[in-house]
């Protein structure tokens, strides 16, 4: 089979590879199509361990059942999947408790990160285990099935965020994920929404997406104007969905004092946060790892309800896996996701 490959930092070849083999509860799935999320961009500079060479990345895509192992239940050969990127064990005290995100032996596919090397789904054909996939419904395209791992992670955003209706909320960063979340919040019964972020494209489709208010990041007077937005007390709510020291400090200053902080943004590994702030004005700070709510967001999407296609900038193939990697590195304005398709 055809795989695109990291092979170093920086480097993505295109290799011929023997086709994977699978266990008995696995599923054989001749991929059609497969994303490329932000954290493969950050992968293929080789500065993250989580990416570690040789890998075949690729964690958000869809495809058809080519085979599957005999243990497997509810699927047969021809059937249209799409799969979360997390492999969960169903046996440890997180699975056993309904937050397989947790589980003590997860992985996620195309990782490798010292410890496993789960290869993903930048490839003809890629294995999975049959309790991540789930059938696709018949209105639902694969390119729009790749994107449910990404909408599955805002919407676990939203549902760990408190909210009363008509709350107010402030979104910090439109990529991918942010935009899910502002849709999701919405389906929540937020009242005022307002996002931020650096790219004009980005913030005109966070419009689209239902925001109230878009402000430049990069605005030398951005607290004041969201201050002006939210009222003197502070958001109801912030989603923090960018994860560097700025913009942590700029979310924790616009919440109001009993009011919550989602963080899902982990670019910067560690950063400082104001602990008299947080522990004086009692805000509560919630942390997003993965989901549980991928199902969910297989009928969210087919239904229309979290909207997709917006977030899909671009089609692309493996072949030229190189040139993509380097010019997302290098920044497209106004890029959401670029999806390779198969054949």
């Amino acid at each position: 089979m055809k795989a695109l490959v990291h092979t170093a930092p920086y480097k993505m070849e295109l290799q011929e590879w023997p086709i994977p083999e699978y266990g008995p509860e696995d599923l054989l799935v001749r991929v059609k199509a497969c994303a490329i999320c932000g954290s493969d961009i950050k992968g293929y500079t080789g500065k993250t361990g989580r990416r570690q060479p040789p890998i075949i990345m690729g964690h958000e895509a869809a495809g058809i059942v080519e085979a599957m192992g005999k243990e497997v239940i509810g699927f047969s050969p021809g059937d249209r999947v799409c799969f979360d990127s997390t492999i969960y064990c169903r046996r440890c005290k997180y699975c056993m408790a309904g937050r397989r995100n947790l589980c003590e032996n997860r992985q996620v596919l195309g990782v490798s990160e010292g410890t496993y090397r789960r290869h993903g789904a930048m490839a003809e054909y890629v294995v999975v285990p049959y309790w991540i996939a789930v059938h696709m419904p018949e209105n639902l395209s694969f390119p729009q099935a790749a994107l449910i791992e990404t909408a599955s992670i805002g919407v676990h955003a939203a549902n760990r965020t408190p909210l009363q209706l008509n709350d107010t909320v402030v979104i910090i960063g439109a990529g991918a994920v942010g935009l899910v979340t502002l849709q999701a919040i919405r389906l929540k019964g937020a009242g005022k929404v307002i996002i931020t972020d650096l790219s004009p494209a980005r913030l005109e489709l966070a419009k689209q997406l239902g925001a109230d208010l878009t402000l430049r990041a990069d605005a030398p007077n951005l607290l004041e104007q969201l201050r002006a937005a939210v009222g003197s007390d502070g958001a109801d709510a912030t989603i923090e969905a960018v994860g560097i020291q700025s913009t942590i400090d700029l979310a924790l200053d616009i919440t109001r004092p009993g009011g919550s902080l989602t963080l899902i943004g982990n670019v910067t590994p560690r950063v400082e946060m104001g602990l008299q702030s947080i522990v004086s004005r009692e805000i509560t700070i919630y942390g997003v790892c993965a989901s549980n709510e991928y199902p969910d967001c297989v009928e969210l999407v087919a239904a229309g309800l979290i909207k997709v296609d917006p977030l899909i900038s671009e089609f692309a193939r493996i072949e030229d896996g190189q040139e993509v990697f380097d010019r997302l590195y290098h920044g497209v304005e106004g890029n959401i996701r670029t999806v390779f398709i198969f054949d």
